[in-house]
């Protein structure tokens, strides 16, 4: 029984998703900005490139005002139904600051890698292990480095 070929998946690239957790801290500095009602939020989620859905941004404005990251109250309009709008805490501004720190060192970790990858697409690949070693450019050049 042969292994099953791992690279020629055509449906397993990865998808380019942010973080699972990324609606939080998006969540929590849109707030910080300007406290909104979960529509509003959910729209101005939009500019910040994330298209979640209302139902996943509903969810998570509960787990937040249950940590105490956001509180939420009652707005009454004469325009229009009431709505309920979300503040930030100060519990929810150190969750903010904190993840400020966390998404930065993603950051410096991504780019690390996109760096790495640069560099190594301008590099000759290993031969294959079918091919002749001896015809490598990437060989003769490092034999040729290790040489007195």
């Amino acid at each position: 029984m042969q292994p099953a070929n791992r690279g020629a998946c055509m449906d397993c690239r990865p998808s380019g998703a942010l973080p699972k957790s990324f609606l939080e801290p998006c969540l929590l500095l849109l707030i910080k900005e300007e406290p909104g009602y979960g529509y509003d939020l959910v729209t101005r989620l939009s500019n910040l490139g994330l298209d979640d859905d209302s139902a996943a941004v509903y969810r998570t404005l509960r787990s937040l005002e249950q940590r105490g990251e956001v509180y939420s109250y009652w707005h009454t309009s004469s325009t229009g139904p009431a709505r309920r709008m979300y503040g930030l805490t100060p519990a929810g501004d150190e969750a903010l600051s904190a993840s400020v720190t966390a998404v930065t060192e993603t950051h410096q970790a991504i780019e690390r890698y996109l760096c790495r990858h640069a560099l190594v697409q301008g590099r000759p690949s290993l031969p294959r292990a079918d091919e002749p070693a001896r015809n490598s450019p990437l060989l003769h050049d490092l034999a040729r480095r290790s040489r007195p």
